[in-house]
């Protein structure tokens, strides 16, 4: 899936400021569990399974049940506000309009992260929520105020879940590698983006 030594590093580095941190569509085992203790984490999805398995691991300290298109929180309620292989599974529309709502709940920043364009997947683990409905690249989310950032190489040699497409897959695998530093500057070749907005 995500190459997880870049991705960790900067999801650690941009929310190290950040006490209370929301995460929308948490899903069942963030990345947030590997930040230390001292953050405030709450985490919103509403596919049940998911949260009891998230609730064993204890990954955040407040768990909600909600659909993230229509929950709604104070202004400044967090000092970040993250969306961690969601906005992908939302309509342009409702990805949109989630964005603009992030920004008022978040005080310092909002972080996001999705494969960069469209890629197709579709229901699992009795989940609809897991459809992919629409991609988003580079350009639309520097667009939105984001900070953009290429993970996992270049987009061509990935496919579904971010595994690489060709045989042999060693050799591919090491050819996705070389490209990571190259697609980390030029996030329109990359297969995810990592995107940031500073709130000020």
């Amino acid at each position: 899936m995500i190459k997880q030594d870049l991705f960790l590093h900067l999801l650690k580095k941009e929310l190290k400021d950040c006490y209370s941190i929301l995460e929308l569509g948490c899903g069942n085992n963030s990345p947030l569990k590997t930040l230390n203790k001292r953050h405030y984490l709450v985490g919103v999805d509403l596919h049940e399974p998911y949260l009891k398995e998230s609730k064993k691991i204890g990954i955040h300290n407040k768990y909600i049940k909600a659909d993230i298109r229509k929950i709604n929180f104070r202004k400044n309620s967090f000092d970040a506000v993250v969306l961690l292989d969601v906005i992908e599974h939302l309509t342009k529309e409702e990805g949109t309009s989630l964005i603009r709502k992030m920004e008022k709940w978040a005080k310092k920043k909002i972080i996001l992260f999705t494969p960069g364009g469209y890629v197709l997947q579709k229901e699992y683990d009795k989940n609809k929520l897991q459809l992919h409905k629409s991609g988003w690249n580079a350009d639309e989310l520097k667009n939105l105020g984001f900070k953009v950032y290429g993970i996992n190489g270049w987009k061509f040699l990935r496919g579904n879940k971010a595994r690489i497409r060709f045989w042999p897959f060693d050799f591919w695998n090491k050819i996705s590698q070389i490209t990571e530093n190259f697609a980390y500057k030029h996030p329109k070749v990359a297969f995810q983006l990592f995107c940031i907005k500073d709130i000020k």
